[in-house]
């Protein structure tokens, strides 16, 4: 196991989220700050691409080029081209609390989740003890095309959080905070899912954004509090690498010229309560031996 510690290239946002490589440059969303941004490589010259006072997450281009990205607070679909944004999907009837992270396919078939319930508000009730001794209520997984259908929805998800697919398009892998889990689906050609299985069982790791590497690895941000790694996954749940953070770790990406800078979303919490008037978000960076794969 190779143990990094990973160094902090941008201060000041507020809760960084949807981390994506994209034409030479980090994309992201950052709820708190209401907008979609960039940075170059190393961090610097910081981009508002699109503002969002709707609160963003998820981000994933569509084939057209297209920027399609998810609404967190009313639980929308909006693609934005030639700098107009338009609402595609309105799936409002499938979430129990705010909409989150979403991955595209090649295919232009899109797989979206949200909490589910009020995480905050449970946490501050509860406590994380008493919030894993008594279960929240699960929610939906649900998949849509960027024609703004709904092709399917998956139920009995524990907070679905951080998806990505495999090179060759045939295998969603999806986070499930609340059951420590990551959770595999074969894709049908139409983009629908089969086949639900255990991809990887952990113990104590609250499973957030996440990236796929070329040896078919994934790296997750570990979000549970004051935990403050990002860790690396082989099917199986084995523990193969670590990368220490400053602050507890929300979401991931690998990218670079080379693909083997490991972005890091860091907070020093998620709890809106706490975090959404202040700008204590960092982009923290390590370079990794193996490279990026499969999307986001």
């Amino acid at each position: 196991m190779t143990e990094y510690t990973a160094t902090t290239v941008t201060r000041g946002l507020g809760f960084g989220e949807g981390p994506r490589w994209h034409e030479g440059r980090l994309w992201f969303s950052d709820f708190y700050r209401h907008g979609i941004f960039s940075v170059a490589p190393d961090g610097s010259d910081e981009r508002l691409e699109h503002a969002v006072p709707t609160q963003p997450s998820g981000l994933g281009w569509g084939s057209d080029g297209s920027l399609y990205f998810v609404s967190m607070v009313d639980h929308t679909i909006r693609r934005v081209a030639n700098g107009v944004e338009t609402t595609i999907l309105d799936f409002s009837a499938h979430c129990g609390f705010w909409a989150n992270d979403m991955v595209i396919g090649t295919n232009d078939v899109g797989y979206v989740g949200n909490f589910g319930f009020d995480l905050d508000t449970l946490l501050h009730e509860k406590g994380v003890e008493g919030l894993l001794a008594d279960p929240p209520p699960t929610t939906n997984l649900v998949v849509f095309s960027l024609a703004g259908e709904i092709l399917q929805v998956i139920p009995d998800m524990a907070f679905p959080n951080g998806s990505v697919i495999t090179p060759d398009g045939s295998t969603l892998i999806v986070g499930e905070t609340m059951t420590f889990r990551l959770t595999a689906f074969d894709i049908n050609p139409d983009g629908t899912l089969r086949n639900r299985r255990t991809w990887a069982q952990l113990d104590f790791v609250a499973t957030d954004g996440m990236c796929l590497d070329a040896e078919g690895q994934i790296w997750l941000a570990n979000a549970m509090p004051g935990v403050n790694t990002c860790l690396r996954v082989r099917e199986g749940g084995e523990i193969t690498d670590t990368v220490t953070t400053s602050q507890t770790s929300f979401a991931c990406m690998l990218g670079g010229d080379d693909g083997r800078t490991l972005y890091i979303h860091t907070a020093p919490s998620s709890d809106r309560f706490h975090i959404a008037d202040r700008t204590d978000g960092h982009i923290e960076v390590a370079t990794v031996a193996v490279p990026r794969a499969g999307r986001p």
